[in-house]
């Protein structure tokens, strides 16, 4: 009897019941467009690729680019200008001191027409509002100088966001083609990280509360693998099921089915 209970205790701990689950890559993003315009390029050859640094989707971004061109030059005319006025500012800032320093000398003579000093008031006067006016208009440059820096960094961003790239991501859909104008919100590819893999699989409840301190096996395998995620709230479409996940390394074909067991040893 004693060897049957070994026997039976033996067979609870290896006893793990079977999953199975596909092998998709761990993340699948769907790429949309963040701009609107003309798509003059989409590379339908680099569909199950590897991705690089060049576009695989463009977007007219011709406009863009001789905006930018021209605000670059703005912003170097403005700033130009802005460091002329502010030598300009200096010596009226020299200039309106001496006349200062002038009307207070002359302002108590008696010997002093007051024709003569209010020319000279006049002239004091003048000369602090020339020095206001170069003052205002610096500041006047300053604020459409923060303007063109603005409109510089949205055309970098539009013109960034009409060439798409995905580096390291392999092309899983293309859903435009050239010819195509597009909107903001508009699917554009789909592209997957293939660098690692995920495998889904539904709990049944007695399985989740040791979930995380399982053996996996894979295909009768023992792995080293672990439960990476489970979720303790019931999966919506199946009914009292527990979504747990498994990342593992990257196979040489996705999309297959799996048989996985997860076992207390």
């Amino acid at each position: 009897m004693k060897v049957i209970a070994i026997i039976l205790l033996m067979f609870s701990f290896s006893y793990a019941k079977v999953y199975y689950a596909k092998v998709e890559p761990i993340e699948v993003r769907s790429i949309s467009s963040n701009v609107s315009g003309l798509v003059v390029y989409a590379n339908e050859n680099l569909i199950g690729k590897k991705l690089s640094l060049e576009p695989y989707i463009q977007i007219d971004s011709e406009v863009d680019e001789k905006d930018l061109v021209l605000t670059k030059e703005k912003l170097v005319y403005l700033e130009n200008t802005i460091e002329t006025n502010q030598a300009i500012l200096i010596n009226l800032e020299d200039s309106l001191a001496k006349k200062r320093e002038n009307y207070k000398k002359i302002e108590p003579l008696k010997f002093k027409s007051s024709v003569e000093k209010d020319r000279e008031f006049y002239d004091l006067i003048t000369s602090e509002n020339l020095y206001l006016n170069t003052k205002k208009e610096v500041q006047s440059l300053k604020i459409q100088i923060a303007d063109l820096k603005l409109r510089k960094i949205q055309l970098e961003r539009s013109i960034k966001d009409k060439n798409i790239v995905a580096q390291n991501f392999v092309l899983y859909e293309m859903l435009v083609k050239p010819g195509q104008v597009v909107g903001v919100s508009t699917p554009l590819a789909k592209v997957a990280d293939t660098s690692k893999a995920l495998l889904t699989v539904y709990l049944d409840e007695p399985d989740v509360v040791n979930a995380k301190k399982s053996i996996i096996y894979i295909d009768g395998e023992k792995t080293l693998y672990q439960v990476s995620r489970v979720l303790n709230i019931a999966d919506g479409k199946n009914i009292s099921k527990y979504m747990a996940q498994i990342i593992i390394d990257s196979p040489a074909l996705f999309s297959k089915l799996v048989k996985v067991e997860l076992k207390n040893e």
